[in-house]
């Protein structure tokens, strides 16, 4: 509680100058908290805009290795891959063949960035015919996600992440259990050292309608509200963490982000645990629609609303504007 009479002068004389502003600046936006979001597709010299993410890309393994390069340059840590299979099954199969988009994507990375940390999404809607985040199981009147099945295949995928040559993996799909399953079923295979950052409040949202696009994983049929979280609730968001935190996650992670700044605060708060924020394909776009119409200034929106989650109590931001930023702030 702040008590007493502060004089509003000294206020001002702190705000004055823009060298004194940075010294006594209560929160920091650095390139070192971000993840660089990236979207690889089989075939050769594929570089495809997505039309609802302007300045975002589709690329071919051996296009996105020039993107990676070019962020390494940026001083940007880490990426996160998201792969679109040519073909893909009811059980999503290629999400944990060693033979995968991901995990040959992967290898060409290493190979060529080796010093770049590579992040897997874990999920299974880019990957199954349905766009369901698991394996479904089925009767006369509906279809359902199969919980316990899901963590089975979940455990393939991970490993067969690692033998690639993952740094870490990013359980996203919210399946009860996840995250024991996955530690247990890399410590199996010897992967004891490889974290776990769990996308552990992820909300029912509106917001990733352009991700659907990018990563043409859109439900065929109903949605994804059984296994994600309303977006009304707070303390199921804090019991969701922890169990994950209890299971084995290294980081938690509330997605989407800038609607949900209380929920960042509240789990960095409540846990005092790494905590990352998704800054999501639809704040992205929204920018981006309001920038190109010169409705804002891009730099300055993109930076006031990073800081904001920074403010809020997140540690890493996973956004599309990384290379922006890192240019913007060096």
């Amino acid at each position: 509680m702040i008590t007493g009479k502060f004089p509003k002068l000294r206020l001002r004389r702190l705000r004055k100058d823009e060298n004194i502003r940075k010294m006594v600046r209560e929160n920091h936006l650095s390139v070192n908290d971000l993840i660089y979001p990236l979207f690889i597709v089989e075939g050769e010299n594929v570089k495809e805009e997505i039309k609802s993410m302007p300045g975002q890309y589709r690329y071919s393994i051996d296009k996105v290795i020039e993107e990676v390069k070019e962020v390494k340059e940026l001083g940007i840590p880490a990426i996160i891959l998201f792969g679109i299979p040519e073909k893909k099954d009811d059980i999503g199969s290629d999400s944990f063949s060693d033979d995968g988009i991901i995990q040959r994507s992967i290898k060409a990375i290493k190979e060529s960035v080796p010093e770049m940390y590579v992040i897997t999404d874990v999920c299974f809607c880019e990957y199954t015919s349905h766009g369901h985040c698991g394996y479904l199981k089925c009767s006369e009147k509906s279809c359902d996600v199969d919980n316990d099945r899901t963590l089975e295949l979940l455990k393939k995928q991970v490993v067969s992440h690692a033998k690639a040559g993952a740094d870490m993996v990013a359980p996203s799909g919210m399946m009860d259990g996840m995250i024991k399953a996955i530690r247990k079923g890399l410590d199996k295979a010897d992967f004891t050292e490889i974290p776990i950052m769990s996308y552990a409040a992820k909300y029912t949202s509106a917001y990733y309608g352009p991700f659907r696009d990018a990563a043409e994983s859109t439900p065929s049929f109903g949605d994804r509200r059984s296994y994600q979280m309303d977006p009304a609730n707070v303390n199921e968001a804090l019991r969701e963490v922890a169990l994950d935190i209890e299971e084995g996650a290294d980081i938690v992670m509330v997605k989407p982000a800038l609607s949900y700044m209380d929920v960042i605060k509240a789990v960095k708060e409540t846990f005092k645990y790494p905590t990352a924020a998704y800054n999501v394909s639809g704040e992205y776009s929204m920018i981006k629609a309001a920038a190109m119409n010169d409705w804002i200034d891009e730099k300055r929106v993109v930076i006031e609303t990073l800081l904001s989650m920074k403010r809020a109590g997140a540690d890493i931001i996973l956004t599309y504007f990384a290379k922006d930023v890192a240019k913007w702030i060096g």
